[in-house]
């Protein structure tokens, strides 16, 4: 028998508008992937620590250089003081999400949620046991408050969940929001699980502030980054979970028996990258700035109501103050089946109520590749009025 987690759970969002995308030869401002081949010079080290380095099991927990540069890398850019034997590489930031929600939930141990949210995180938690508390956030400012904390909190509450900066939502949690959760964390003895993976790419001079920089958090949070999403290869599936000795100890045991270790060459390749191509981390987001500049003022000349980006990959539309009556999905169906556009419905990131009004974009892709859509998205503008 099939467990009931995983029986008839649908294919996601992301996978079927990318299907149809190339299906259709459709321009895909869908999926979340960047449409370049990612930085030569780490992509050059990965190639010669292929070819002149161990291909044997490297250790369960990360290459020592690699856990070292991660945690010098977490000093200089966010002040954290984390020690490399608190740092555990995964095959991913998903895979750093089930190690830690199968390390850290019990049966019926509740865990709060914000909507929307990445769609890997219900059917982990639920596998592990866990009763979700789902928060939900609406546009345009996607923020909770005390109340909204109070209604989700109960004496069962285990661990919370936070997407920071948020995808699909392109926000940065603000630091008062911050202080909140934190408030709640400590007062419920709960665990915070960051999923942070988009902290390198934020926007207008904004800097991520993790959690765990928070009175009281530093040996309750679990902090995942993502070297996929810092370099802008989503495929290369290297995560990082970043945790307190005791958390870590838990954390690693899920770990080894999920994937056990990652391709070596890609771990010396970001320990690399991280300790020597650290230009890299202004330059990348200085050049999606400018790209999510360009789609914003083609969209906003298209008669398109966008709503701010302050990071991740992704940009939103307001179909409702766009004049647009159709709900998201019918939108995001007609756009990639009849103007050759495909764009992801917000609506798709909520278990419960969902907010049916909004279509997120990918803008890290080429000046080229995001005219040609602004231009196919200003056409079919017309035909989506009603």
């Amino acid at each position: 028998m099939v467990h009931p987690v995983f029986d008839n759970l649908p294919t996601t969002i992301f996978e079927e508008m990318s299907g149809l995308a190339r299906e259709l030869g459709a321009i895909n401002l869908g999926q979340g992937f960047p449409d370049d081949a990612g930085p030569e010079p780490v992509r050059a080290r990965a190639a010669e620590a292929l070819m002149t380095g161990s291909n044997q099991y490297p250790p369960m927990r990360g290459l020592p250089q690699l856990r070292a540069a991660v945690a010098e890398h977490y000093r200089l850019s966010q002040g954290l003081d984390l020690d490399a034997s608190e740092i555990t590489v995964t095959s991913g930031a998903t895979e750093a999400l089930a190690a830690a929600f199968f390390s850290l939930i019990s049966p019926g141990d509740e865990v709060v949620l914000f909507q929307p949210l990445y769609d890997a995180y219900l059917p982990l938690i639920r596998r592990a046991g866990g009763i979700p508390r789902l928060v939900r956030l609406e546009p345009p400012h996607w923020r909770f408050d005390r109340a909204m904390l109070e209604a989700a909190f109960t004496p069962r509450t285990r661990m919370v969940v936070l997407n920071s900066p948020l995808n699909p939502a392109g926000t940065v949690t603000p630091d008062a929001d911050l202080a909140l959760l934190a408030e709640f964390c400590v007062a419920h003895d709960a665990i915070a699980v960051c999923d942070e993976v988009w902290e390198a790419v934020t926007f207008d001079g904004r800097r991520h502030r993790s959690l765990m920089d928070f009175p009281g958090m530093r040996e309750r949070t679990v902090k995942i980054g993502s070297a996929g999403k810092m370099f802008g290869m989503t495929g290369w599936k290297v995560g990082f979970l970043c945790a307190a000795p005791p958390l870590t100890r838990a954390l690693a045991a899920a770990h080894q028996f999920l994937t056990f270790t990652t391709p070596p060459n890609l771990q010396a390749a970001v320990a690399w990258g991280l300790e020597h191509y650290r230009d890299w981390f202004t330059t990348m987001p200085a050049g999606l700035q400018a790209s999510r500049d360009r789609l914003t003022a083609g969209l906003d000349g298209a008669g398109y109501r966008v709503l701010p980006s302050a990071g991740t990959y992704f940009l939103n539309v307001d179909l409702r103050a766009s004049g647009i009556a159709l709900a998201d999905r019918a939108v995001c169906l007609a756009l990639v089946r009849e103007h050759g556009v495909a764009a992801i419905p917000v609506s798709a990131f909520y278990a419960q109520s969902p907010v049916t009004h909004i279509m997120r974009l990918c803008f890290a892709k080429a000046d080229a590749t995001l005219d040609e859509a602004i231009a196919r998205l200003a056409a079919a503008r017309p035909r989506l009025g009603g």
